[in-house]
Parts: structure tokens; sequence; C-alpha cells
């Protein structure tokens, strides 16, 4: 007897062989419309094509008829290759085949059917109606309007100069890949544009549909519910595009709830282009609904992704070098800093456009090392320089005013139209009120001025020839690419002369930055004179070896998932840590556990954040690799040694690299909007520890009582050294896991 599990089992077979076959047949007609919308001698070929597959089939017809028509055709002295022609295109050949006496009902018949045939295929009504077919489908596919792709593809919400970037990540991860594009602008020039960035073999695989992006009713024909990833992009140059694309996230959530559908994108990227916008999403649970669905959703920057790609992962790849090996950055902290080192990292941004500000915040939040723990003065430090400086001043402290509230920063006006004086002004500096201050080891200039007047020219050069006090990048950020083109082929000689890196921002292409910087790497023989008038030869890189371009659309797009893993382990550690004394679960623990298990509970344990601590596990992860590169510079290896990252650190390690790690908390925090306590606030002076566990609670309002300086925290400082102690076996863990 079939039981119910059988009966089951055949019922979804069959569903999967008719979903299967639907496929295919959409794939056929997607060619089919394709072929015709590629001009009139294809169209052409398709009727040829159509006439000789009615002859065959007429052909076939008569020969199933039987051989009386044979007979027919050797009285009437016809070619039997010829008579299906003639029944199918003279309208007496009919009659004459049936009066002739020669042939039974059969043949007649059959010969009926190839002239009915005949008369609807070649009659010129007939074919003008099937042209008038033919031209509305070609018309109907190249507006977007004949949906194609059911399950398993890709979707781009919205069109922008970004849009390429997103398509090669798809084509990247799955070659083989469909990636559906809605649009509301016209598919034809959005495909004009398209080509531009893509071979003919690619573009077959990219299909645009005409739709607006926050109407559902667009959302049925595209199957969205089917699709593995979203990508909501939309126009960026509209003023409403955050508001547009935040309506859209909020339409897909209503689609999925009344659909009602088990099926659901893997996971939303969502692009914001407001900085503002951008950094409310890091510490709001506005998307709680998409999460709650079970999709991932990932805000995107892109100003803040070109950051990352700068900082922390470090390359950069051209669309055409899609399957080559990417370029990589310099670091700006050199070969990795150390405990004693005597130099600190300065970053230069001339321009305070939203790359500036984006690169900034991002580097407050990455670059953090254990010579501050020795020197207080050895601070990262970060300098706009821009005309409207005080402007962008005030509104750069307003928007991180309590980062401000407990650190000084400087101010210096250089946009006077004078020479420049024998003995300079210097540096204003503007310290905040109250005790405990300039405890952060990352702090801000801003120096208002004109980048190609002498008196900023002069203090650049300045900066250069103090390669023993400071690491110096430079980043060209104004709005004008040929701006920054200009001054970063022109820059003082002492930039290039000490090897300084100068980015260049770009809109497009990085070809020219880029073949301009590999034509000048090359080891030449500089000669200077010395005291005795003797030559001395130096190795030494032509001018332009130090330059590198950043910011160009045209770029690919990739995920960070070492980071992510990374931000997951680390919240494992955290998750299962024994606060009551202040240590992680033990290697030996976490050894007995199997791998996949730890894998499991770190990425359920990841879905129930609140987006503010994904963003704190994120941001801590972005800075093992510099914490990475300082601990090889204590252990004398080289930058790129990888060979003891997975060691044990020695006591002395751990202490340095866990006051590096408060260090760079504090700032985290404060960048994202949590504050200092009042001294009402404060969980330290509370007298008892039910009213110390009271205060803690206010961490839900964004005021943290750990926000001081390393050496005044409790015995919560212990959670430092331990994630300390583990990083070792984050890095290990995480390298299996890529190897899987």
């Amino acid at each position: 007897m079939v039981n119910s599990y059988q009966i089951l089992g055949t019922v979804q077979n069959q569903q999967k062989n008719e979903k299967e076959m639907n496929k295919k047949h959409k794939s056929l007609l997607l060619w089919f419309d394709r072929v015709l919308a590629q001009g009139l001698l294809r169209q052409v070929l398709m009727l040829i094509i159509l006439m000789l597959v009615i002859f065959l089939l007429s052909t076939l017809l008569l020969h199933l008829s039987g051989s009386a028509w044979i007979d027919y055709c050797e009285k009437e002295n016809i070619s039997k290759w010829v008579l299906p022609f003639y029944l199918l295109i003279v309208p007496d050949a009919f009659d004459n085949f049936c009066r002739s006496g020669l042939v039974g009902a059969l043949p007649v018949f059959f010969a009926c059917i190839i002239y009915i045939i005949g008369v609807i295929v070649f009659t010129g009504m007939i074919i003008s109606v099937m042209t008038n077919m033919i031209e509305r489908r070609v018309e109907k596919h190249l507006m977007g309007h004949i949906h194609y792709l059911e399950s398993g593809h890709y979707i781009i919400m919205g069109y922008d100069d970004i849009v390429p970037s997103f398509i090669n990540y798809v084509f990247k991860e799955d070659e083989d890949a469909y990636v559906l594009l809605l649009t509301s602008a016209k598919v034809d020039e959005i495909t004009e544009k398209l080509r531009k960035s893509f071979k003919a073999d690619q573009m077959k695989h990219i299909v645009i549909n005409y739709g607006h992006c926050t109407n559902t009713e667009y959302y049925a024909d595209i199957h969205l519910e089917s699709a593995k990833q979203l990508f909501i992009v939309g126009p960026r140059s509209l003023p409403a595009h955050d508001a547009i694309n935040v309506e859209c996230v909020d339409s897909i959530c209503k689609y999925l709830k009344q659909t009602g559908s088990t099926q659901k994108p893997k996971s939303i990227t969502c692009v914001f282009n407001d900085m503002d916008t951008y950094s409310a999403f890091k510490t709001t649970e506005i998307f709680g609904e998409v999460v709650a669905l079970g999709i991932d959703f990932h805000p995107y920057n892109f100003y803040t992704e070109w950051a990352k790609q700068v900082f922390v992962k470090r390359k950069y790849a051209d669309m055409g070098n899609i399957k080559e090996t990417p370029y990589s950055y310099p670091t700006v902290f050199g070969n990795g800093i150390g405990p004693k080192d005597p130099r600190y990292v300065h970053l230069v941004f001339v321009g305070a456009t939203n790359f500036a500000v984006a690169f900034a915040t991002e580097a407050a939040q990455v670059l953090h090392f254990p010579n501050f723990n020795y020197n207080q003065n050895l601070k990262t430090r970060i300098t706009f320089i821009d005309l409207n400086a005080d402007r962008e001043m005030h509104e750069f402290i307003t928007r991180n005013r309590h980062f401000f509230e407990v650190q000084s920063y400087s101010y210096l006006d250089l946009s006077d139209n004078k020479d420049f004086p024998e003995e300079s002004k210097g540096f204003h500096r503007i310290m905040p009120k109250g005790d405990d201050i300039d405890f952060l080891d990352v702090e801000f200039e801003f120096i208002k001025g004109d980048i190609f007047a002498p008196k900023v020219q002069n203090e650049i050069r300045t900066w250069a020839k103090e390669d023993k006090k400071q690491y110096l990048s430079i980043f060209l950020t104004m709005e004008q690419q040929r701006s920054n083109f200009v001054l970063g082929m022109n820059m003082p000689d002492e930039v290039y002369e000490n090897k300084i890196p100068v980015f260049i921002r770009q809109d497009l292409s990085d070809n020219f930055v880029t073949n301009l910087r590999n034509a000048d790497n090359k080891t030449l023989k500089y000669v200077t004179i010395d005291a005795n008038g003797k030559p001395q030869p130096i190795n030494r890189k032509a001018r332009y070896a130090n330059i590198y371009p950043f910011g160009m659309n045209e770029t690919i797009y990739t995920a960070d998932n070492k980071s992510l893993k990374r931000a997951k382990l680390i919240n494992y550690l955290y998750c299962t840590a024994d606060y009551s004394t202040y240590q992680f679960a033990g290697h030996l623990v976490l050894a007995s556990i199997p791998t996949d298990k730890i894998w499991k509970e770190a990425e359920q344990q990841w879905n129930q954040l609140t987006a503010a601590l994904k963003w704190s596990n994120l941001y801590n992860s972005y800075t093992i690799r510099t914490k990475m590169a300082s601990l090889r510079a204590m252990r004398n290896l080289k930058l790129n040694d990888t060979t003891q990252d997975t060691l044990p650190l020695s006591d002395f390690e751990v202490e340095e690299l866990a006051k590096v790690e408060h260090n760079r908390w504090n700032v985290e925090k404060l960048l994202m909007g949590y504050r200092r306590p009042r001294s009402e606030e404060d969980y330290y002076k509370a007298q008892d520890k039910k009213m110390a566990d009271m205060l803690a609670n206010n961490k839900k309002l964004f005021i943290h009582h750990c926000i001081r300086p390393f050496e005044q925290l409790d015995e919560v400082r212990e959670l430092d050294r331990e994630f300390a102690r583990y990083l070792p076996w984050i890095i290990e863990m995480t390298e299996k896991n890529d190897n899987k």
C-alpha cells in the first residue's frame, strides 16, 4: 500500500519538475525575445526558419498519407519536393490536387491541413498581424515589460553609477548568476550604460525590468521572494534618496508578510547616501522587521565602504580586472607601531567633503596603537584643510558632540592673502570643560585656507620633512576631480622625496593614477655630493611611486566576510563569558566544543543583537588587522608575516593590547553617540552594588560609565585582557572556516 509520505514525495517531485520546465520555458522566451530585438535581419531569419519548419511539416504530412500523392506528382510532372510549397502558397494547387482523381481521402485530408496552414501563414493580412505581434513583443522586451526570472536570481532596485560594482560582486560570487535590475529609468539608456562595463556574455545574464521600487505591484512580476539577495540602490543624486530607500525596505517587508511565502531573500543591502542617516541606522532598530523575517540587513554607504577598503582591507580592483589580483594600498602606519615607536599617525584630508568625513570617522575607529600607552602625546592626528574649515569644524563637532566633550581640538587660520609670516601664530587649542579630559588617543585639527596657497603648501612641506616624528598620509578629497588630480601631480617636492602616500579621489576609473604609479615604481640611482665633494648614490623611486586612487564608481564592491565572521566570534566570547570573574569560557572548554556548534551558536547570538551592539563588534573586528600589525612589530616581525599570529600572547603583550582595545572602545562609543556619565550618573560613585546596577541600566540610553581611562576602570578591565588573550583563537577559527 502506498503511504502518505510516498504520495507527498511524488507530489513534491512533480512540482519540482513543473518548476524546472517552467524555468526552461522562461529561458527559451528570453532567448527568443533577445534574438528578435537584435534587428531586422534576425526577424527575417526567424520568418525563414518558420517557413522551413512549415515546409518540413507539410512534407511529413504528405508522407504519412501514403504514396498516392507521389503518383500525382509524376503524372503532373511536379517534383515531390515542390508540391508541399504549391499546396502552401498557390491557391489553385489544392483544387487541382483534389480533382485529379489520383488520390484518396487521407491525402486530401492532409492536403487540406497544409492548405489551411498556408492560408493562415502566408495571407498578407495574417503576415501583417504576425509582424505587428513581433514588433510589439520586441518593444515590450526593450522597455523591460516582459519578466523571465523566477528564482535564484539577484535583484538590484534602482539605478546609479555604483550599480555595476554590485553586479560585478554578484558575478564574482557566481559567474553563472542572473541579475535583475528593476528601474523606472529608460531601459534602453540603462542598457547602453551597462554595456560600457560588461562584455556581451555578461550582458546575457543581466535582465532589466521597468518598475517602481516602492510599488509592491511590481514585486510579484520579478518574484522578489525567490531572489537570493536584494540590493536597494536608487539614484543617489536625488535629495530624498535615503527616504525613498527606507520606504522601499518597508514595502518589501509588507509584501513578504502578505505573500506568506516560505522563500525569502538571504539578505538586503540598502544604500544610504547621507552620512547622518547612515550613522543613525547603526544605533537604532528601525529595520527590526527585516531581521524578524529572518533576513540579514546590511546598510551601505559609498564613502564609508571606501574608507574600509583603504584602512581595513587595503585593496581595490578595477572592473576590468575582476579575475586578477587586486591592487594593494599601503598602511598609514608604516610597518606596524610598537610600544616604543616615537612616531604618531597623521592623516591630512584636503577638502571637508563626505569622503573626508567618512574617512576621518573610520580612521578614528580603527587606528589605535600601543605607543600611546607610554606617551599620550602620540595620538592619531586627523587634520582637515578647507576654505570653509570653520563652518565644517562646527558641523563635525556637532555631529560628534560627545567625543569633543572629553577631547580637545586645534584650529589654525591660514586664509589671508599675505605672505607667510616669519613667526606663525600656530594652532589655537580648544579645551573641553571638566576633569579627566584628553584621555582619548585620537585628536582632530582644522585648518582654514586654500590648499594651493603658499601658507598651506608650506605647512604640508613641514609635515613631510618630519618623517622621524610622524607617519604622514595625504588624502585629496575635494569635490572636483580635476583639483584633486592637479594637486596630486604637483605636491611639494618633500612629499615625493619622503615617500609620503598621496591618495587621490577619482570619479570613475583608476587607470590613469594606477598606470602613472606603476610607471614610476622603479628603483633609480639618486646622487648627492657629500661634504668632501664626493658623489653619494642613493637608491630611490621616481616621483609618483606613492600615489593611489580611491573613490572610483567603477570598482568592485566586496563584502568583508572575514571581519563579519570575526565579529560574530567576538560576540560569542562575550556572550559565554563569566561576568562574576570577567573570564571567557576558557581555551580547553572551547577546544572541547565542535567548531560547527560554535559557529551555529555564534550565528544565533548575532541575530539577537541590537544594531548598536552589532556595529560595536564589527568595529572591534576591523581593528584586529591593526592590532596584529602592532603585535608583529612588538615581536620584530615583518608587517605581513603571519607565522606567529596564532601563538599565545605574553603577559606584556596582553597588557599592551588590552589598553589599545579600551582606547579603541572609548572612541567607538563616543562616535556612535554614547556619552560619558555626569557626576550624578556615574556608576563608579555609587555607594552600594544595588545602586550601581541601577545606574548600569543607563547604557540603554547611550550613557556608559566605562568611558574613562583604562587605569580608572575596576575589575571589568580584565575583559580587555581576555580579549587580547583570545585574538589567536579568533584568527585561527576564522582561517579554519575560510578553508572549508
